[in-house]
C-alpha cells in the first residue's frame, strides 16, 4: 500500500468517527489526559501544518477553527494532506527536520502524521462511544515497530507510561497499552 493509499484508509476511518460524534458528544472526555474529543481532532489539524510547512515548504490551507466546527476542520485538513500525498511528485520531494534529518515526504508523512492519526482514531472513538476497533495488522506491525524504541519514545513525553495488561492480550491492547492509554 503506497502512503497515499494508506492515509486514505486511515484518515477516511477517522473521518467516519469525526461525522460519528453527536453534536453534544465534543466536549467529552477523551483518554488523552486533559482532552475531551475535540482535543483529539484539534491536536491533528494543529501540529502537522507547521510540520509540513517547517520541512517542506508546503503550506497546507486553513479550514475553519475545530472550536467552531471540528467535522469542517478536519475535512479541510485531512483533504489538504490527501492532496500533498496525491500530487504525483510528492515521492521525490523530502521533508527535512533537525530531529530527524532528510526523509522523503510519503514517508515521512506515513511515519509521523498517518501512524498519529491511526493512534487517535481509538481515543475519538472512545471518548465518543465509537467503535474502537483498528486494524490488528496495523497495530501488530506498529507495535513491533515502536518496542524496540521504547525509552527514546517515552522520554520524548509524547507517550504516557505503560499500562499493565493481561498477557495474550490482542495487538491493539498491547498497542494502546504501550502508548499510556487504558484500553481495558
Amino acid at each position: 500500500m503506497t502512503p497515499a493509499e494508506e492515509h486514505r484508509s486511515i484518515a477516511g476511518t477517522f473521518t467516519d468517527r469525526v461525522r460519528g460524534v453527536a453534536a453534544d458528544g465534543w466536549d467529552a472526555p477523551a483518554p488523552c489526559e486533559g482532552w475531551v474529543a475535540r482535543d483529539v481532532v484539534g491536536h491533528l489539524v494543529e501540529w502537522f501544518p507547521g510540520f509540513l510547512q517547517a520541512g517542506t515548504g508546503i503550506e497546507l490551507p486553513k479550514g475553519p477553527k475545530v472550536s467552531e466546527d471540528p467535522v469542517a476542520a478536519w475535512q479541510v485538513h485531512t483533504d489538504a494532506v490527501q492532496a500533498v500525498l496525491d500530487d504525483p511528485g510528492c515521492g521525490d520531494r523530502v521533508l527535512s527536520n533537525p530531529h530527524i534529518g532528510d526523509i522523503p515526504l510519503d514517508a515521512a508523512i506515513s511515519q509521523f502524521y498517518t501512524a498519529d492519526v491511526f493512534l487517535h482514531t481509538w481515543d475519538l472513538a472512545r471518548a465518543t462511544g465509537q467503535d474502537e476497533r483498528l486494524d490488528p495488522h496495523r497495530c501488530a506491525v506498529m507495535l513491533a515497530g515502536m518496542l524496540p524504541m521504547d525509552e527514546v519514545l517515552r522520554s520524548s513525553g509524547h507517550y504516557g507510561p505503560r499500562v499493565e495488561v493481561p498477557d495474550g492480550a490482542d495487538a491493539q491492547t498491547q498497542l494502546l497499552a504501550f502508548i499510556g492509554r487504558n484500553p481495558l
